[in-house]
C-alpha cells in the first residue's frame, strides 16, 4: 500500500521549502500522494502546492465520499476520490482509491524520468498558448530521447526488420468547393504517423492557412484505423535530437492546425494511439466511429505525447485527466472518450464512404 501524507506531513516533509532532496526524480519519490480526507488548512496547501509546482514529482490527491472544497486542491496533478458524484477534475475510482494508486505508481516507477516530466509540462502549458506548449512539448521529447528509459526500450525492442520507406504520398489531399478533405493514406500500417506524413500533412494544413475560400476541412484517416500512432520504424534514428526539434516545430502539423482548427472536423476510427488522438483533439470538432478507441502510450517509451497531445488533450479534457490517461497507458473506447469530452460525437454514418473503413 502506498503511504499517503496529509498536507501539513508533506509540508513538514519538505521543510516549508527548506529540502528539496525529499520528493521528485532526483530524490527516487516521483509520486507523492496526499490524503485530503485529512483536516488542513488553506495556506497549508496553498504553500504546499506553490513549492511543488516547479518540482519534478506527481501530486497525487486522495479522497473518499467527500471531495474538499478548497480551490487550492486543484493545483495537485490528479485527484482521486471513492465518490462516484465527484464533478472533473476529480477522477471516481470504482475500484478503490488505493488500488488506482497502485497501478499508477507502477507505471510511474517504469518510466519516472517521462513521467515527472510531463506533469511538469502540463502545468507549465496551463498558462501558454497553445502553440506555445507545442514548443515547449518539444524540448521535453527531445531531452527525453537521450535518457536511459526511453534508450532501455528500445533495446527491449531489439532488432526489426525495417519496412521500405513510403515513395508515394501519404496524404491525400482533395477538395469539393469550399471543403478540403484531407485524408491520412497509409492503410497499409494503419496510417503509422513517420516524417513524411507530418510534412504532407503540415503543408495540408498551411494551404487550408493561406486560402480562406476554404471553409472547412475534413482530416480522415484511410483503412481500417485513423493512426496507429509514431511509425515505430524510425524511433531511434535521430542522430540530433536538438536537430530533430528544430525540425518538429518547423514542420510541425499541429502548430499549423492552431490556426486553422476552427475549420476543421476530425473523423476517427478504428485505432487512434499517439498521434492518431493528439492531432483530432486540436479539432473543432471530433466525430468517432462507434469501434474506435484511443490510447497514449508514450510513457512506456520513456517520452512524452509528441505530436502536441499536451497541448491540445488538456484543452479538451483538462491537464489532471490528461496526466492520468497518460500515465496509466490504457486503451478507452468511444463511449468513455465522449464521456471525458475528448470526441464530440459518436456516429457511424459519416464513415459509410468509400476508401474510409473496410
Amino acid at each position: 500500500m502506498i503511504a499517503s501524507l496529509s498536507p501539513a506531513e508533506a509540508l513538514s516533509l519538505v521543510s516549508d521549502g527548506l529540502d528539496d532532496s525529499v520528493v521528485g526524480f532526483v530524490s527516487g519519490r516521483p509520486l507523492l500522494a496526499i490524503d485530503l480526507d485529512q483536516p488542513f488548512a488553506d495556506s497549508v496547501m496553498q504553500r504546499l502546492a506553490q513549492l511543488l509546482a516547479p518540482v519534478p514529482v506527481i501530486v497525487v490527491g486522495v479522497a473518499s465520499e467527500t471531495v474538499p472544497a478548497s480551490p487550492a486542491v486543484l493545483e495537485l496533478d490528479i485527484l482521486l476520490t471513492d465518490s462516484p458524484s465527484a464533478l472533473r477534475p476529480w477522477v471516481h475510482c470504482p475500484e478503490g482509491t488505493s488500488a488506482r494508486l497502485k497501478t499508477l505508481s507502477s507505471s510511474i516507477d517504469r518510466s519516472p524520468a517521462a513521467a515527472t516530466a510531463l506533469a511538469q509540462l502540463l502545468r507549465m502549458g496551463e498558462s501558454m498558448t497553445a502553440e506555445e506548449a507545442i514548443v515547449a512539448e518539444s524540448f521535453v521529447y527531445g531531452l527525453l530521447q537521450g535518457n536511459d528509459d526511453h534508450r532501455r526500450w528500445l533495446a527491449e525492442r531489439g532488432e526489426r526488420t525495417r519496412k521500405p520507406r513510403p515513395t508515394a504520398a501519404v496524404v491525400r489531399v482533395e477538395r469539393d468547393r469550399e471543403t478540403l478533405v484531407i485524408t491520412l493514406d497509409r492503410p497499409e500500417v494503419r496510417n503509422a504517423y513517420g516524417a513524411r506524413m507530418r510534412d504532407e500533412l503540415t503543408e495540408a494544413f498551411r494551404l487550408v492557412d493561406v486560402d480562406p475560400t476554404i471553409k472547412r476541412t475534413e482530416l480522415r484517416g484511410d483503412g481500417p484505423a485513423f493512426c496507429s500512432g509514431g511509425d515505430l520504424d524510425e524511433f531511434g534514428t535521430a542522430s540530433d535530437p536538438l536537430a530533430a526539434h528544430m525540425i518538429r516545430t518547423t514542420r510541425s502539423a499541429a502548430v499549423v492546425m492552431t490556426r486553422i482548427a476552427d475549420r476543421v472536423t476530425a473523423f476517427v476510427h478504428g485505432t487512434c494511439v499517439g498521434a492518431g488522438v493528439e492531432l483530432p483533439a486540436f479539432a473543432n470538432e471530433v466525430i468517432a466511429h462507434p469501434d474506435a478507441t484511443f490510447l497514449l502510450p508514450e510513457i512506456s517509451m520513456g517520452l512524452v505525447p509528441g505530436a502536441g497531445g499536451t497541448s491540445s488533450i488538456p484543452r479538451r479534457i483538462g491537464r489532471h485527466r490528461t496526466l492520468l490517461f497518460a500515465l496509466e497507458q490504457n486503451p478507452i473506447d468511444a463511449s468513455t472518450a465522449l464521456g471525458w469530452g475528448l470526441i464530440d460525437r459518436i456516429d457511424a454514418a459519416p464513415f459509410a464512404i468509400e476508401g474510409t473503413l473496410p
